[in-house]
């Protein structure tokens, strides 16, 4: 039971073990999206997953992590959107 906005372009679901639930799979299979969720260690039945893709999810989550610890981001010094953006880029 996905509850996000995904685009109908959407094609893949990057998730953690949190998100390894047979609901979610089968909301994520009727949109005719590729769930990319490693099983839980305790589960019986371990569907694949690609492990290649999987390794990326990381790349994306410390990028987030260090624009939070950025104070200038975290905090949002300028008043402006247009210099905010530009000190993002």
């Amino acid at each position: 039971m996905i509850r996000a906005d995904l685009s109908d372009e959407t094609e893949e679901v990057i998730g953690d073990r949190g998100y390894d639930r047979s609901k979610i799979r089968q909301s994520l299979a009727n949109r005719k999206i590729t769930a990319c969720i490693p099983p839980k260690k305790n589960r019986e039945s371990k569907p694949p997953y690609n492990w290649h893709l999987y390794k990326k999810r990381y790349l994306i989550e410390n990028m987030f992590a260090k624009l939070k610890d950025w104070r200038r981001v975290a905090t949002r010094y300028d008043r402006c959107a247009h210099t905010f953006m530009s000190a993002i880029h």
